[in-house]
């Protein structure tokens, strides 16, 4: 089966048109193309050295005591995609180098700027004389639903905890406030590094990156 999606060209002044191309009230033409994946030279990828040097959401993802070293290389890995400022790895989390962490990262533990805190409240304190707002990714009496964040325009950075037991009750009363991802199903739970993308995405998709 051949899956073709809609697509839409402008249409030179004068120009004729080929006969499978409709032209529509706006002087545009709609037809059907073939859907084809994109190549790795297609994608426009930044080098690392491109990465390092380029303009950065003011956002730094945050874990831990993540056990797994294949979460925390999914995390690195989801950090470059997003293009924040950095991934700060606290308490037992594991650090690069890493085997495991290198199987999951795929390289992104060269792109993405990172560094290790034994106390994640040092990690904290840190942040917050920098100038960042710190949110712990939790669910708790106070929190605040992800689509609801008003942090547009802010510096802000996001706690993720352990897989188990999530983010300690003294590094929460040391944020600055809790977010939540609305679920709606019966387990409430999201694995970390699943949870992770989507805390990004949404604190990424209105800024303007290049």
């Amino acid at each position: 089966m051949e899956f073709r999606a809609a697509c839409t060209l402008p249409l030179g002044k004068g120009e004729a048109r080929p006969p499978h191309i409709r032209k529509d009230r706006k002087g545009w033409a709609g037809y059907f193309c073939r859907m084809e994946k994109l190549s790795m030279d297609q994608l426009n990828r930044k080098t690392v050295d491109e990465v390092r040097v380029a303009a950065k959401a003011p956002v730094v993802m945050v874990l831990e005591n993540v056990r797994s070293a294949y979460n925390v290389g999914s995390a690195f890995r989801t950090a470059d995609a997003f293009l924040i400022e950095g991934l700060w790895l606290c308490g037992y989390t594991a650090f690069p180098p890493h085997k495991e962490i290198s199987k999951t990262a795929l390289g992104a533990e060269e792109s993405v700027t990172w560094k290790h805190f034994k106390k994640t409240a040092d990690a904290i304190a840190q942040l917050k004389a920098e100038g960042y707002k710190v949110y712990a990714v939790e669910q708790t009496t106070t929190a605040v639903m992800l689509n609801e964040l008003e942090a547009m325009g802010e510096k802000i950075a996001v706690v993720f905890g352990n897989e188990v037991t999530g983010v300690e009750q003294e590094t929460i009363l040391a944020c600055d406030g809790c977010v939540e991802i609305p679920q709606w199903g019966t387990k409430h739970s999201l694995n970390v590094a699943v949870a992770a993308g989507v805390v990004l995405w949404e604190l990424v998709r209105g800024r303007k990156l290049n």
